[in-house]
């Protein structure tokens, strides 16, 4: 299983990166499955530079905050107007309860069709595993500002036929189902939007890196990537403060970098 970033800015764009987005690939059945983590603002066109849109088997969203599905508007485009049609599948979308409403609402449709004749969009179930080709991904609640936030734990293939596992935090604060779904993880990829010192007055809303490695530690994951870094919010503090409560493997997640998850 491989991760790709495609974007890792946190909150919205920022000059180096587009907002979250991550690409999963894996080898089955003869053939290469991708699946994307989130599809933030800024997103589809860096996707673009590593697969062709219509070679996407899914894409799966960890809670509806513009940075995490908005450029869905743009892949609605994408599909719905593609010279010659849309080849293949019926792209699913998997999320939380209403994304075919709120998406067709940001576009300014009517939510009867809405999206719908481009997209199958189904609703997480918490802690219920959905099987995409290779991967098996689990929906885990977890602690953000809206109504459903979910982190993914994705089991994937690795070397001479051993399971790995992704797990991808989304947005939350420190809470022991972030811990659940980061149990034993190959990878980590660890939201830590606030700044250590600055932003310690703020429950509930995000990870800062001491509350991050305290995650990974609890979970026993093997390596993490830090990620969703605002703009404004220090890569230097966040990963020296990380340290502080985690001594495993540890980076700051860059756009554009592929990783092999063994």
């Amino acid at each position: 299983m491989k991760l790709t970033i495609i974007g890792c800015s946190g909150s919205f764009p920022g000059p180096e990166s587009p907002a979250s987005c991550y690409l999963l690939s894996a080898e089955h059945e003869g053939r290469t499955w991708r699946i994307v983590l989130d599809l933030g603002n800024g997103a589809l066109g860096n996707l673009q530079q590593h697969t062709q849109l219509e070679d996407l088997d899914a894409i799966c969203l960890s809670h509806l905050h513009p940075d995490h599905y908005m450029d869905l508007c743009g892949m609605h485009v994408a599909v719905r107007w593609r010279p010659g049609g849309w080849p293949g599948k019926h792209l699913p979308v998997y999320g939380p309860t209403d994304t075919d409403q709120r998406i067709a609402n940001a576009y300014g449709l009517d939510p009867d069709p809405g999206m719908h004749p481009d997209f199958d969009f189904r609703v997480w179930q918490p802690r219920r595993p959905v099987v995409i080709g290779p991967f098996t991904i689990t929906p885990v609640p977890v602690r953000h500002p809206i109504d459903e936030a979910y982190a993914l734990r994705v089991e994937g293939p690795g070397e001479d036929g051993t399971t790995t596992v992704l797990t991808y935090s989304g947005d939350t604060d420190a809470c022991e189902d972030l811990v659940e779904a980061a149990r034993d993880a190959d990878v980590f990829l660890c939201e830590a939007a606030f700044e250590d010192g600055r932003d310690d007055h703020l429950e509930g809303i995000h990870l800062n890196g001491a509350r991050a490695g305290q995650m990974a530690s609890q979970a026993g994951a093997r390596r993490v990537l830090l990620t969703h870094i605002p703009v404004w919010t220090s890569q230097k503090v966040v990963l020296e403060k990380t340290k502080e409560n985690y001594d495993g493997d540890l980076a700051v997640a860059v756009a554009g970098v592929t990783y092999d998850i063994i």
